[in-house]
């Protein structure tokens, strides 16, 4: 059967993308939060994963306010770019994992997720930027399945249910017939706030206790509504469901590789932590 190896959650603002396209991986502004990422490399080179299931929220891309589906998952052979922004990054599409995808969906289903199941599917940064992190060199060496998680139009998903949902992608996983080596990429947070009255608004000191619970005590902060949640962390930091269900993947212990904190980028709060799951 399929073994996580691994799991990696880290932040994705936009303004991460204009660096590597300017090349300011160096500049003061930028490089704590580059150098963070050498050790995630190292250990990538190392575990080589096959799959990545990236848990990641849509930008509007794929849903709008319109419609918006709690928890979605793509099964399309392929994955392309057509982020908002600055224009539309020219990276390599991103091969899917669509025996892993079917798998994942039916299990699932089976454990009373309710999803949407999307054959056709484009990703935007949330998706492809942390992808870029971990892989400088854009080749992409692994295939990979998205998976969605509603944090933009209420009524959002609650954390609990999110662990909830790493959980069952776990489970999903350990039960696929194949030998592959899967990691899990959960990407947003933490905290930040883009707009109106608390624009600006970080909180260092609920981001960290957030990242050290994820060790100990990685239920902790489900004891929070999301409104609990987005007077915390502000409006957008909400992002730290998908960290959530990446520690729900990882099973009950884990050991920590690798962290990273850095404030602020394009003002928000950014985090990195490498997990190894302990049998």
């Amino acid at each position: 059967m399929a073994t996580i190896v691994g799991g990696i959650t880290t932040s994705h603002v936009p303004a991460i993308g204009r660096a590597i396209a300017k090349n300011l991986q160096g500049d003061a502004y930028w490089k704590p939060f580059f150098d963070g990422f050498a050790p995630v490399h190292r250990w990538l080179a190392q575990a080589k994963p096959d799959v990545i299931v990236v848990l990641y929220n849509d930008h509007g891309l794929n849903f709008f306010l319109d419609k918006m589906p709690t928890f979605a998952v793509g099964a399309a052979p392929e994955y392309r770019n057509a982020d908002e922004g600055w224009g539309i990054p020219q990276v390599p599409p991103f091969a899917g994992e669509q025996d892993l995808s079917w798998h994942l969906i039916n299990s699932l289903v089976a454990d009373e997720f309710d999803l949407t199941t999307c054959q056709e599917m484009v990703v935007d940064h949330a998706f492809t930027l942390p992808m870029a992190l971990l892989y400088p060199d854009q080749k992409w060496p692994v295939k990979v399945v998205p998976v969605c998680i509603n944090t933009v139009q209420f009524p959002l998903p609650s954390a609990r249910r999110c662990y909830a949902l790493g959980e069952a992608v776990g489970r999903a996983v350990a039960s696929w017939d194949s030998d592959a080596k899967v990691a899990i990429l959960g990407t947003g947070g933490l905290s930040h706030q883009l707009d109106g009255e608390r624009a600006g608004f970080i909180n260092k000191d609920f981001d960290l206790q957030f990242m050290e619970s994820l060790l100990h005590d990685p239920r902790w902060a489900t004891q929070f509504s999301i409104h609990e949640l987005v007077e915390k962390t502000g409006t957008q930091g909400v992002e730290l469901l998908m960290w959530l269900a990446t520690r729900g993947a990882l099973g009950d212990k884990v050991t920590r590789v690798h962290q990273n904190y850095h404030i602020p980028i394009s003002n928000t709060a950014s985090g990195l932590m490498l997990l190894e799951p302990i049998s």
